[in-house]
């Protein structure tokens, strides 16, 4: 590691004032007993109860914390892009701010990121949140998410993770994709270990979780999926289909101008067939342009693009 800050612990909170000052607390004695140079970001992602007053306070008194205050609730992953961007250390540690992860399994994160793992993510191994609404539909993202990515990970949707500087930086995120980043990483060609946590349920405030997450988490999948394997080369994908639909509406119009020709048919009386290849044959054609219009739109991603997905109101930083 270079002589730069070490460390940056990453926590957005929404609506949790009655975890932040233990948060904090515990996280002020994991980090001085660790010894090396750190800063704590904490993000307040638009909460309407007293946690910017709470984060204002621990701010005034420790030169160690920054803050950022976003405008309105952007949702976790934008919050955690805002604290990524702002964050310094070498190495950079995200974290829920509920308390359901534990600030004394840090050095766990930070050891495996020493022995030259890129990302370090957390594995609850052995969850203990209610079988329904969290385990199963958590269980089936996970399959799904590591058969599309090809990221052989457990437990994608964890926000206890580490990652090297370099790596996360490079990496976009939107919608809800924070708990993709390995995923989204893997092009990178990063080294990913997975870290069993614990995992302990919520003691104070409510829980910002619940089945209707399972539609966002499904689309994010699918675009995961399209980010890793087809961003750069989006033709592939959309001229694929473009090329099936035009294959199945000349073989239909072929088929039926042979038979047309060998005088076994009358096209007035296949008009139906007729127009039914014509249409796939548009169709085709259609995707392909699609893929086309995609692969410039790429370019134009990767050169210009600048955009976050977050609006800063206030930066506190010493």
């Amino acid at each position: 590691m270079s002589d730069e800050l070490y460390l940056s612990i990453v926590v957005p909170f929404f609506n949790e004032e009655d975890n932040i000052s233990e948060m904090y607390n515990r996280l002020k004695t994991v980090l001085e007993k660790i010894g090396k140079s750190y800063e704590i970001i904490f993000i307040n992602d638009g909460s309407k109860d007293k946690t910017k007053e709470i984060l204002n306070e621990i701010f005034e008194k420790d030169h160690s914390v920054k803050v950022v205050h976003l405008r309105k609730n952007f949702g976790q992953t934008a919050a955690l892009a805002a604290g990524f961007d702002v964050a310094e250390g070498e190495i950079i540690i995200s974290m829920d701010g509920d308390l359901q992860h534990l600030p004394e399994e840090i050095p766990l994160f930070i050891d495996k990121i020493e022995e030259g793992y890129d990302i370090v993510s957390g594995w609850r191994k052995k969850r203990i949140d209610n079988l329904f609404i969290r385990r199963i539909p958590s269980k089936v993202a996970n399959w799904l998410m590591a058969k599309l990515s090809g990221v052989k990970l457990h437990d994608f949707g964890t926000t206890f993770k580490a990652y090297r500087k370099e790596i996360i930086k490079n990496v976009e995120l939107y919608g809800e994709l924070h708990r993709f980043i390995p995923a989204l990483a893997s092009s990178l060609g990063v080294e990913i270990y997975e870290l069993p946590i614990t995992n302990v349920l919520r003691t104070k405030g409510e829980s910002k979780y619940g089945l209707s997450r399972v539609k966002k988490v499904f689309f994010d999948l699918l675009t995961v999926k399209f980010l890793i394997s087809f961003l750069d080369r989006p033709l592939q994908i959309f001229g694929l289909i473009g090329l099936i639909f035009s294959s199945i509406g000349l073989l239909i119009d072929g088929g039926l101008s042979l038979f047309y020709f060998m005088n076994k048919i009358q096209i007035r009386d296949h008009l139906g067939n007729l127009l039914l290849g014509i249409t796939f044959i548009i169709i085709g054609i259609n995707f392909i342009i699609m893929g086309l219009l995609a692969e410039v739109n790429s370019r134009i991603y990767y050169r210009v693009h600048k955009k976050k997905p977050y609006a800063v109101k206030k930066l506190l930083k010493h």
